[in-house]
């Protein structure tokens, strides 16, 4: 399964996780006896105007798995029957939503669709594994298999037998509980306490630093991109701005806004842009493509 997508979420996500996930308590789960390509069933149909409640809300319940294609994409119409049939086997565990990249472009631009076929699965509101191209059967089984094992701790019907997926972390649930009730202070306590006992721990590093600059964005406001504007030479003031554009998913800008700094500055200043730079890469992980393109940038700034 491809790697967990990382990076930067909207401050305002916090709240839209919340509200999503008490919409899906209270919605029915998915009915593999519910016909296909209609709301409800393994495998729906999607558009703009759906996608809230068929892809995100219904993230809170089950995995989602995107695919999108068009009607002209030869590799769409081998890989899309797989993932249908798959979905129709899954009894519920996972959710197939199509999306018909040229009939919804604004969904396509923002799921920053390359290609297709493409796939990407959606839990709890966020994308955490893709995959693009047309695959064989086995190897679709595969990502779906994982995928559910990895977010719901399920099995899928008809999935090949294997060691049983790690059991989830409940030191991990008063940190994620204290993010859906938007309660930062909180979440960074509980990170802290786990790295406390372990300070290895796989998951709770990351997310202490990324629950810390939520805090810092939150707290430099909207204000910080005004007073860094008026202030180019005061580098605390372009790292502010920085953390706010990060915390409010602004990645290119914010990274952008500190190699700037970096190719201005010199001395103690330039290593404090430099590293605050580097500290923000650790947030959205290398992983990401954007990272990369920053750290060329920040090289040709540096020598």
């Amino acid at each position: 399964m491809a790697a967990a997508m990382a990076g930067a979420v909207d401050l305002a996500a916090v709240k839209a996780r919340s509200e999503a996930a008490a919409r899906a308590r209270s919605a029915p789960p998915p009915d593999p006896a519910t016909p296909a390509g209609v709301p409800g069933s393994a495998v729906v149909d999607v558009t703009e105007a759906t996608f809230q409640a068929e892809v995100l809300d219904r993230s809170f319940q089950v995995p989602v798995v995107l695919d999108l294609w068009a009607e002209w994409c030869q590799p769409c119409k081998q890989l899309s029957p797989i993932l249908e049939r798959l979905a129709a086997e899954g009894d519920g565990a996972w959710v197939l939503a199509k999306i018909d990249v040229d009939a919804n472009p604004a969904l396509a631009q923002g799921l920053r669709v390359q290609g297709i076929p493409a796939v990407k699965a959606v839990w709890q509101g966020q994308l955490v594994a893709e995959f693009s191209g047309a695959i064989p059967e086995e190897q679709a089984r595969q990502f779906v298999t994982e995928l559910v094992q990895v977010t719901t701790g399920g099995a899928v019907p008809g999935a090949p037998e294997g060691a049983a997926p790690e059991p989830d972390d409940p030191r991990l649930d008063a940190a994620e509980a204290a993010l859906e009730r938007g309660d930062l202070p909180a979440a960074e306590a509980a990170y802290q306490a786990i790295l406390a006992e372990e300070p290895d721990h796989p998951e709770a590093g990351l997310a202490l630093r990324q629950v810390q600059l939520f805090r810092r964005a939150e707290e430099a406001g909207p204000n910080a991109l005004a007073a860094a504007d008026a202030a180019p030479d005061d580098v605390e003031a372009q790292t502010r701005a920085a953390d706010f554009l990060l915390g409010t998913g602004n990645v290119d800008e914010a990274f952008a806004r500190l190699v700037d700094v970096v190719r201005r500055t010199s001395g103690e200043d330039r290593d404090r842009a430099r590293t605050h730079l580097v500290e923000l890469f650790g947030i959205v992980g290398d992983d990401d493509p954007r990272v990369g393109a920053a750290r060329r940038q920040l090289t040709a700034a540096l020598f």
